[in-house]
Protein backbone atom coordinates (compact mmCIF):
# COMPACT_ATOMS: atom_id res chain seq x y z
CA UNK A 1 0.00 0.00 0.00
CA UNK A 2 1.54 3.30 -1.07
CA UNK A 3 0.85 6.26 1.63
CA UNK A 4 1.29 9.99 0.07
CA UNK A 5 1.08 12.36 2.48
CA UNK A 6 -1.07 14.71 1.20
CA UNK A 7 -2.96 15.28 4.64
CA UNK A 8 -0.76 15.16 7.17
CA UNK A 9 -3.33 15.13 10.24
CA UNK A 10 -5.33 12.79 9.00
CA UNK A 11 -2.65 10.34 8.04
CA UNK A 12 -1.25 10.79 11.39
CA UNK A 13 -4.31 9.22 13.04
CA UNK A 14 -4.02 6.25 10.18
CA UNK A 15 0.26 5.77 11.24
CA UNK A 16 -0.81 5.53 14.92
CA UNK A 17 -3.60 3.23 14.84
CA UNK A 18 -1.07 0.87 13.01
CA UNK A 19 1.41 1.61 15.61
CA UNK A 20 -0.57 0.58 18.46
CA UNK A 21 -2.55 -2.38 16.61
CA UNK A 22 -5.60 -1.15 18.68
CA UNK A 23 -4.85 -1.86 21.70
CA UNK A 24 -6.62 -0.19 24.19
CA UNK A 25 -4.80 -1.27 27.17
CA UNK A 26 -1.34 -0.92 28.97
CA UNK A 27 0.03 -4.25 27.86
CA UNK A 28 1.23 -3.61 25.02
CA UNK A 29 0.66 -6.91 22.12
CA UNK A 30 3.49 -7.34 19.61
CA UNK A 31 3.09 -5.50 16.20
CA UNK A 32 2.22 -8.24 13.58
CA UNK A 33 4.37 -7.74 10.31
CA UNK A 34 1.60 -6.14 8.34
CA UNK A 35 1.54 -3.04 10.56
CA UNK A 36 3.68 -0.34 9.57
CA UNK A 37 6.79 -0.38 12.48
CA UNK A 38 8.79 1.85 13.98
CA UNK A 39 10.88 2.42 11.41
CA UNK A 40 8.93 3.75 8.85
CA UNK A 41 7.22 5.93 11.27
CA UNK A 42 9.93 7.70 12.45
CA UNK A 43 12.28 7.48 8.88
CA UNK A 44 11.72 11.26 8.61
CA UNK A 45 10.88 14.49 9.97
CA UNK A 46 7.61 14.18 8.05
CA UNK A 47 6.34 11.10 8.96
CA UNK A 48 7.60 11.46 12.26
CA UNK A 49 5.53 14.52 13.22
CA UNK A 50 2.70 13.46 11.43
CA UNK A 51 3.07 10.35 14.30
CA UNK A 52 2.82 13.29 16.57
CA UNK A 53 -0.24 14.55 15.37
CA UNK A 54 -1.81 11.58 15.40
CA UNK A 55 -0.64 11.17 18.93
CA UNK A 56 -2.84 14.45 19.62
CA UNK A 57 -5.78 13.49 17.71
CA UNK A 58 -5.84 10.44 19.43
CA UNK A 59 -6.18 12.25 22.61
CA UNK A 60 -10.33 13.22 21.43
CA UNK A 61 -10.66 9.82 21.01
CA UNK A 62 -9.10 7.80 24.37
CA UNK A 63 -11.30 7.56 27.42
CA UNK A 64 -9.75 9.45 29.46
CA UNK A 65 -9.12 12.67 28.04
CA UNK A 66 -12.13 12.91 25.08
CA UNK A 67 -14.76 14.61 27.56
CA UNK A 68 -17.11 11.70 27.60
CA UNK A 69 -18.43 9.23 29.58
CA UNK A 70 -15.38 7.94 30.88
CA UNK A 71 -13.27 11.08 30.90
CA UNK A 72 -11.80 12.01 34.01
CA UNK A 73 -13.85 15.05 33.75
CA UNK A 74 -17.46 13.52 33.84
CA UNK A 75 -16.35 10.78 36.37
CA UNK A 76 -14.33 13.18 38.80
CA UNK A 77 -17.76 15.85 38.37
CA UNK A 78 -19.85 12.97 39.18
CA UNK A 79 -17.21 12.00 42.53
CA UNK A 80 -17.22 15.66 43.36
CA UNK A 81 -20.81 16.10 43.40
CA UNK A 82 -20.52 18.42 40.38
CA UNK A 83 -23.22 16.31 38.92
CA UNK A 84 -26.39 15.27 39.66
CA UNK A 85 -27.59 11.63 37.87
CA UNK A 86 -30.77 12.73 35.67
CA UNK A 87 -30.53 8.98 34.17
CA UNK A 88 -30.13 5.54 35.78
CA UNK A 89 -26.93 4.05 34.16
CA UNK A 90 -25.70 1.66 36.89
CA UNK A 91 -21.95 2.37 36.39
CA UNK A 92 -22.60 6.07 36.65
CA UNK A 93 -24.36 5.60 39.36
CA UNK A 94 -21.48 3.78 41.13
CA UNK A 95 -19.26 6.55 40.94
CA UNK A 96 -22.12 9.14 42.05
CA UNK A 97 -23.09 6.59 44.92
CA UNK A 98 -19.50 5.66 45.94
CA UNK A 99 -20.05 2.35 45.06
CA UNK A 100 -17.52 1.64 42.54
CA UNK A 101 -16.75 -1.88 42.21
CA UNK A 102 -13.54 -3.39 40.27
CA UNK A 103 -15.31 -4.58 37.53
CA UNK A 104 -17.07 -1.14 36.53
CA UNK A 105 -16.90 -0.30 32.86
CA UNK A 106 -16.12 3.48 32.80
CA UNK A 107 -13.58 2.82 34.98
CA UNK A 108 -12.03 0.02 33.04
CA UNK A 109 -11.96 2.66 29.83
CA UNK A 110 -10.92 5.52 32.15
CA UNK A 111 -7.52 3.29 32.83
CA UNK A 112 -6.89 1.70 29.97
CA UNK A 113 -7.42 5.18 28.01
CA UNK A 114 -4.65 6.51 29.90
CA UNK A 115 -2.26 3.80 29.19
CA UNK A 116 -2.99 3.40 25.78
CA UNK A 117 -1.39 7.38 25.89
CA UNK A 118 0.95 6.39 28.24
CA UNK A 119 2.15 3.41 25.36
CA UNK A 120 1.96 5.93 22.53
CA UNK A 121 4.53 8.55 24.26
CA UNK A 122 6.97 5.59 25.40
CA UNK A 123 6.21 4.72 21.94
CA UNK A 124 7.34 8.29 20.45
CA UNK A 125 10.03 8.78 23.10
CA UNK A 126 12.08 5.04 21.61
CA UNK A 127 11.51 6.08 17.89
CA UNK A 128 12.90 9.55 17.98
CA UNK A 129 15.71 8.98 20.37
CA UNK A 130 19.25 8.75 19.11
CA UNK A 131 17.64 8.57 15.03
CA UNK A 132 20.02 10.06 12.84
CA UNK A 133 17.13 10.28 10.26
CA UNK A 134 15.63 13.22 12.50
CA UNK A 135 16.80 16.45 12.74
CA UNK A 136 17.75 17.72 16.29
CA UNK A 137 14.12 20.20 16.13
CA UNK A 138 12.22 17.26 15.08
CA UNK A 139 14.20 14.95 18.09
CA UNK A 140 13.89 17.56 20.35
CA UNK A 141 10.56 19.34 19.72
CA UNK A 142 8.66 15.76 19.38
CA UNK A 143 10.38 14.36 22.43
CA UNK A 144 9.49 17.14 24.67
CA UNK A 145 5.57 16.90 23.58
CA UNK A 146 5.61 13.23 24.67
CA UNK A 147 7.07 13.79 28.06
CA UNK A 148 4.71 16.50 28.64
CA UNK A 149 1.99 14.38 27.62
CA UNK A 150 3.45 11.35 29.67
CA UNK A 151 3.51 13.28 32.46
CA UNK A 152 0.45 14.92 32.12
CA UNK A 153 -0.95 11.41 32.22
CA UNK A 154 0.56 9.98 34.84
CA UNK A 155 -0.05 13.33 37.17
CA UNK A 156 -4.25 12.10 36.32
CA UNK A 157 -3.68 8.58 36.95
CA UNK A 158 -1.87 8.46 40.46
CA UNK A 159 -4.67 11.04 42.24
CA UNK A 160 -7.35 8.63 40.70
CA UNK A 161 -5.79 5.41 41.78
CA UNK A 162 -2.83 6.12 44.07
CA UNK A 163 0.16 3.68 43.03
CA UNK A 164 -0.26 2.47 39.90
CA UNK A 165 2.23 0.40 37.19
CA UNK A 166 5.25 2.46 36.24
CA UNK A 167 5.33 1.73 32.54
CA UNK A 168 8.56 3.73 30.72
CA UNK A 169 8.70 1.30 27.61
CA UNK A 170 7.15 -0.31 25.08
CA UNK A 171 8.83 -4.04 25.86
CA UNK A 172 4.71 -5.83 25.94
CA UNK A 173 6.79 -8.77 27.87
CA UNK A 174 8.22 -6.53 30.96
CA UNK A 175 4.90 -4.17 30.48
CA UNK A 176 2.83 -7.16 30.68
CA UNK A 177 4.21 -8.35 34.49
CA UNK A 178 4.59 -5.05 35.81
CA UNK A 179 3.56 -4.23 39.03
CA UNK A 180 2.50 -0.80 40.98
CA UNK A 181 4.91 1.75 41.96
CA UNK A 182 5.01 4.15 44.82
CA UNK A 183 3.10 7.50 44.15
CA UNK A 184 6.37 9.15 45.27
CA UNK A 185 8.37 7.15 41.95
CA UNK A 186 5.37 8.36 40.12
CA UNK A 187 5.55 11.81 40.66
CA UNK A 188 9.41 11.43 40.47
CA UNK A 189 8.93 10.64 36.66
CA UNK A 190 6.68 13.03 36.09
CA UNK A 191 9.11 15.83 37.72
CA UNK A 192 11.40 14.48 35.67
CA UNK A 193 9.34 14.51 32.35
CA UNK A 194 8.23 18.05 32.89
CA UNK A 195 11.61 19.14 33.41
CA UNK A 196 12.70 17.66 30.20
CA UNK A 197 9.85 18.96 28.40
CA UNK A 198 10.87 22.34 29.75
CA UNK A 199 14.23 22.53 28.11
CA UNK A 200 12.95 20.84 25.11
CA UNK A 201 9.96 22.78 23.96
CA UNK A 202 9.53 26.26 22.13
CA UNK A 203 7.54 29.07 23.58
CA UNK A 204 5.55 29.89 20.92
CA UNK A 205 2.60 27.36 19.55
CA UNK A 206 2.86 25.47 16.40
CA UNK A 207 1.01 27.43 13.59
CA UNK A 208 -0.96 29.33 16.71
CA UNK A 209 -2.36 26.60 17.55
CA UNK A 210 -3.10 25.92 21.21
CA UNK A 211 -3.72 21.83 20.94
CA UNK A 212 -0.01 21.99 21.35
CA UNK A 213 2.13 21.93 24.80
CA UNK A 214 4.55 24.61 24.92
CA UNK A 215 6.98 25.54 27.57
CA UNK A 216 4.53 27.74 29.31
CA UNK A 217 1.72 24.71 29.59
CA UNK A 218 4.70 22.43 30.91
CA UNK A 219 5.48 25.01 33.00
CA UNK A 220 1.69 25.39 34.36
CA UNK A 221 1.34 21.67 34.48
CA UNK A 222 4.58 21.92 36.67
CA UNK A 223 3.07 24.49 39.18
CA UNK A 224 0.13 22.08 39.48
CA UNK A 225 2.12 19.40 40.65
CA UNK A 226 4.08 21.35 43.27
CA UNK A 227 1.37 22.63 44.38
CA UNK A 228 -0.19 19.09 45.15
CA UNK A 229 3.17 18.30 46.53
CA UNK A 230 2.60 21.39 48.80
CA UNK A 231 6.11 23.04 48.22
CA UNK A 232 4.33 26.21 48.04
CA UNK A 233 7.32 28.54 46.67
CA UNK A 234 8.23 26.59 43.70
CA UNK A 235 4.21 26.19 42.70
CA UNK A 236 4.25 30.10 42.96
CA UNK A 237 7.20 30.53 40.91
CA UNK A 238 6.19 28.32 38.04
CA UNK A 239 2.98 30.04 37.88
CA UNK A 240 4.26 33.40 38.03
CA UNK A 241 6.38 32.28 35.40
CA UNK A 242 3.39 31.81 33.14
CA UNK A 243 1.55 34.75 34.57
CA UNK A 244 3.91 36.79 33.29
CA UNK A 245 3.93 35.54 29.84
CA UNK A 246 1.39 38.39 28.48
CA UNK A 247 2.37 38.31 25.10
CA UNK A 248 0.64 35.10 24.62
CA UNK A 249 -2.23 35.09 27.56
CA UNK A 250 -4.98 37.04 28.59
CA UNK A 251 -8.13 36.95 30.80
CA UNK A 252 -10.99 37.77 28.24
CA UNK A 253 -13.62 39.38 29.67
CA UNK A 254 -15.89 37.72 27.79
CA UNK A 255 -16.59 34.58 29.88
CA UNK A 256 -18.47 33.37 26.29
CA UNK A 257 -14.89 33.48 24.54
CA UNK A 258 -13.22 31.31 27.03
CA UNK A 259 -13.43 28.04 25.28
CA UNK A 260 -13.27 29.12 22.07
CA UNK A 261 -10.72 27.82 19.51
CA UNK A 262 -7.22 29.29 20.67
CA UNK A 263 -8.60 31.59 23.32
CA UNK A 264 -6.25 33.64 24.86
CA UNK A 265 -6.72 32.12 28.27
CA UNK A 266 -6.03 29.14 27.20
CA UNK A 267 -2.30 27.26 27.57
CA UNK A 268 -3.59 23.91 26.18
CA UNK A 269 -6.81 22.50 24.03
CA UNK A 270 -7.86 19.63 22.38
CA UNK A 271 -9.06 19.92 18.72
CA UNK A 272 -12.53 17.93 17.58
CA UNK A 273 -10.43 17.12 14.65
CA UNK A 274 -10.34 13.78 16.75
CA UNK A 275 -13.92 12.93 15.28
CA UNK A 276 -12.54 11.87 12.01
CA UNK A 277 -15.22 13.36 9.92
CA UNK A 278 -17.97 16.55 9.62
CA UNK A 279 -18.37 17.02 13.07
CA UNK A 280 -17.03 19.55 15.02
CA UNK A 281 -18.55 20.16 18.43
CA UNK A 282 -16.84 19.17 21.83
CA UNK A 283 -17.24 15.73 22.97
CA UNK A 284 -17.93 17.86 26.16
CA UNK A 285 -20.61 19.45 24.67
CA UNK A 286 -21.95 16.68 23.26
CA UNK A 287 -22.38 15.24 26.28
CA UNK A 288 -23.58 17.71 28.82
CA UNK A 289 -25.39 19.88 26.89
CA UNK A 290 -28.90 19.42 27.18
CA UNK A 291 -31.40 20.73 24.65
CA UNK A 292 -34.05 17.56 24.86
CA UNK A 293 -35.64 16.61 28.14
CA UNK A 294 -33.09 13.22 27.93
CA UNK A 295 -30.26 14.92 26.09
CA UNK A 296 -27.59 14.27 29.05
CA UNK A 297 -27.24 11.95 31.83
CA UNK A 298 -26.73 14.40 34.65
CA UNK A 299 -27.28 17.71 35.66
CA UNK A 300 -25.65 20.21 37.56
CA UNK A 301 -26.19 19.43 41.05
CA UNK A 302 -28.37 21.67 43.54
CA UNK A 303 -25.48 22.01 45.99
CA UNK A 304 -23.12 23.56 43.47
CA UNK A 305 -26.17 25.78 41.74
CA UNK A 306 -27.05 27.23 45.96
CA UNK A 307 -23.22 27.99 46.30
CA UNK A 308 -23.00 31.14 43.70
CA UNK A 309 -22.55 34.35 45.13
CA UNK A 310 -25.69 36.81 43.71
CA UNK A 311 -24.29 38.75 40.41
CA UNK A 312 -21.54 36.00 39.86
CA UNK A 313 -21.41 36.44 36.04
CA UNK A 314 -20.22 32.35 35.21
CA UNK A 315 -23.56 31.69 37.13
CA UNK A 316 -25.55 33.28 34.06
CA UNK A 317 -22.92 32.51 31.46
CA UNK A 318 -21.62 29.21 31.91
CA UNK A 319 -24.92 27.17 33.47
CA UNK A 320 -27.29 27.26 30.93
CA UNK A 321 -31.18 25.52 31.68
CA UNK A 322 -33.66 23.75 29.85
CA UNK A 323 -37.45 24.12 31.20
CA UNK A 324 -40.13 21.19 30.48
CA UNK A 325 -43.54 21.41 32.02
CA UNK A 326 -42.28 19.16 35.20
CA UNK A 327 -38.99 20.65 36.23
CA UNK A 328 -35.89 22.62 34.82
CA UNK A 329 -32.97 21.23 34.27
CA UNK A 330 -29.15 23.22 34.95
CA UNK A 331 -26.72 22.04 32.84
CA UNK A 332 -22.65 23.04 32.33
CA UNK A 333 -22.94 25.80 29.56
CA UNK A 334 -18.97 26.49 28.75
CA UNK A 335 -19.31 24.82 25.67
CA UNK A 336 -22.15 26.39 23.59
CA UNK A 337 -22.32 23.59 20.72
CA UNK A 338 -23.73 20.11 21.35
CA UNK A 339 -23.86 18.67 17.74
CA UNK A 340 -22.87 20.41 14.65
CA UNK A 341 -22.24 17.94 11.54
CA UNK A 342 -21.51 20.96 8.98
CA UNK A 343 -17.90 20.17 8.38
CA UNK A 344 -17.19 23.86 8.80
CA UNK A 345 -14.59 25.46 11.03
CA UNK A 346 -13.72 24.16 14.50
CA UNK A 347 -14.97 27.36 16.85
CA UNK A 348 -14.71 25.56 19.99
CA UNK A 349 -11.88 23.29 21.33
CA UNK A 350 -12.01 21.10 24.20
CA UNK A 351 -10.49 23.06 26.99
CA UNK A 352 -7.72 21.50 29.10
CA UNK A 353 -5.24 24.10 31.06
CA UNK A 354 -6.29 27.47 31.21
CA UNK A 355 -5.23 31.03 32.56
CA UNK A 356 -7.50 31.23 35.41
CA UNK A 357 -5.88 28.03 37.15
CA UNK A 358 -2.45 29.78 37.45
CA UNK A 359 -3.99 32.68 39.34
CA UNK A 360 -5.67 30.02 41.69
CA UNK A 361 -2.45 28.23 42.12
CA UNK A 362 -0.54 31.31 42.82
CA UNK A 363 -3.24 32.87 45.24
CA UNK A 364 -3.33 29.06 47.33
CA UNK A 365 0.50 28.62 47.31
CA UNK A 366 1.28 32.23 48.21
CA UNK A 367 -1.71 31.69 51.07
CA UNK A 368 0.01 28.77 52.29
CA UNK A 369 3.46 31.28 52.89
CA UNK A 370 1.53 33.75 54.40
CA UNK A 371 1.60 36.11 51.69
CA UNK A 372 -1.63 36.86 52.06
CA UNK A 373 -1.70 40.66 50.37
CA UNK A 374 -0.12 38.81 47.05
CA UNK A 375 -3.18 36.02 47.38
CA UNK A 376 -5.61 38.33 47.74
CA UNK A 377 -4.35 40.47 44.54
CA UNK A 378 -4.80 37.43 42.58
CA UNK A 379 -7.98 35.96 43.86
CA UNK A 380 -9.43 39.80 42.91
CA UNK A 381 -8.49 39.11 39.27
CA UNK A 382 -10.33 36.20 39.34
CA UNK A 383 -13.37 37.20 41.17
CA UNK A 384 -13.35 41.12 39.24
CA UNK A 385 -13.62 38.91 35.69
CA UNK A 386 -16.62 37.14 37.32
CA UNK A 387 -18.16 40.64 38.30
CA UNK A 388 -17.78 40.21 41.87
CA UNK A 389 -16.72 42.34 44.48
CA UNK A 390 -13.01 42.12 45.13
CA UNK A 391 -12.11 41.20 48.66
CA UNK A 392 -10.29 43.66 51.09
CA UNK A 393 -7.14 42.96 52.52
CA UNK A 394 -6.73 43.80 56.00
CA UNK A 395 -4.86 42.37 59.08
CA UNK A 396 -8.09 40.58 60.76
CA UNK A 397 -7.91 38.55 57.28
CA UNK A 398 -6.78 34.64 58.73
CA UNK A 399 -4.89 32.09 56.91
CA UNK A 400 -7.17 29.40 56.90
CA UNK A 401 -10.59 32.00 55.64
CA UNK A 402 -8.38 32.58 52.73
CA UNK A 403 -7.65 29.41 51.88
CA UNK A 404 -11.33 28.46 51.76
CA UNK A 405 -11.79 31.40 49.93
CA UNK A 406 -9.21 30.25 46.98
CA UNK A 407 -11.04 26.55 47.18
CA UNK A 408 -14.86 28.18 46.85
CA UNK A 409 -12.87 29.91 43.62
CA UNK A 410 -11.83 26.83 42.19
CA UNK A 411 -14.80 25.47 42.61
CA UNK A 412 -16.72 27.86 40.50
CA UNK A 413 -14.19 28.57 38.06
CA UNK A 414 -13.29 24.72 37.21
CA UNK A 415 -16.21 23.18 37.36
CA UNK A 416 -16.84 20.38 35.02
CA UNK A 417 -13.21 20.57 33.99
CA UNK A 418 -11.31 17.37 34.65
CA UNK A 419 -12.14 16.33 37.71
CA UNK A 420 -10.44 19.77 39.44
CA UNK A 421 -12.82 19.61 42.32
CA UNK A 422 -12.72 15.71 43.19
CA UNK A 423 -8.77 16.38 43.66
CA UNK A 424 -9.03 19.47 45.28
CA UNK A 425 -10.89 17.74 48.07
CA UNK A 426 -8.93 14.88 48.21
CA UNK A 427 -5.95 16.77 48.15
CA UNK A 428 -7.09 19.37 51.38
CA UNK A 429 -8.61 16.52 53.41
CA UNK A 430 -12.11 17.76 52.75
CA UNK A 431 -14.30 15.04 50.88
CA UNK A 432 -15.48 13.48 54.01
CA UNK A 433 -16.83 16.41 55.26
CA UNK A 434 -18.06 17.92 52.30
CA UNK A 435 -19.55 14.68 50.53
CA UNK A 436 -22.32 12.47 51.77
CA UNK A 437 -21.56 8.97 52.08
CA UNK A 438 -18.09 8.92 51.08
CA UNK A 439 -16.09 6.64 52.82
CA UNK A 440 -11.89 6.84 53.17
CA UNK A 441 -11.55 3.78 50.72
CA UNK A 442 -13.61 5.66 48.38
CA UNK A 443 -10.95 7.95 47.77
CA UNK A 444 -8.70 6.10 45.33
CA UNK A 445 -10.88 4.33 42.29
CA UNK A 446 -10.20 0.45 42.20
CA UNK A 447 -7.99 -1.13 39.60
CA UNK A 448 -9.45 -2.70 37.11
CA UNK A 449 -10.32 -6.22 38.10
CA UNK A 450 -9.81 -7.25 34.47
CA UNK A 451 -5.95 -5.33 34.43
CA UNK A 452 -5.72 -7.44 37.69
CA UNK A 453 -6.78 -11.10 35.94
CA UNK A 454 -4.11 -10.33 33.29
CA UNK A 455 -1.38 -9.32 35.69
CA UNK A 456 -0.94 -11.21 38.92
CA UNK A 457 1.68 -8.89 40.08
CA UNK A 458 -1.22 -5.99 40.08
CA UNK A 459 -2.49 -5.59 43.70
CA UNK A 460 -6.02 -3.97 44.52
CA UNK A 461 -6.64 -0.73 46.64
CA UNK A 462 -8.35 -1.41 50.19
CA UNK A 463 -11.87 -1.09 49.73
CA UNK A 464 -12.38 -3.34 46.86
Amino acid sequence: MKIIIKYPRAVAALLVAFLLSGCESFVALEVPNDRITSTTVYGDDATARAALDGMYIQLFNTAFAAGGNASVSFLGGLSAGTYSLTSAVPDMEAFAGYQLEASNGLNLNLWSGAYNMIYMCNALIEGVAENNALSADTREALEGQARFIRAFTYFELTNLYGDVPLITQTNYTVNALQPRSLQTDIYNLILEDLTRAVALLDNDYPDNERTRANRFTALGLLARVQLYLENWELAEAYSSEVLEADELYELPEDLNSVFLANSREALWQVSPEGWGNSFIHTRDGNLLLRITPTGSPVELSADLLQSWESGDQRREDWVGSFITAAQTYYYPNKYKIQYDASGGDYTEYSMVMRLAEQYLIRAEARTRQGKLELAVADLNVIRERAGLETLEFNTSLSQESLIEAVLEERSHELFGEWGHRWLDLKRTGRAQDVLEGIEETDLLYPIPEDEILKNPNLTQNAGY
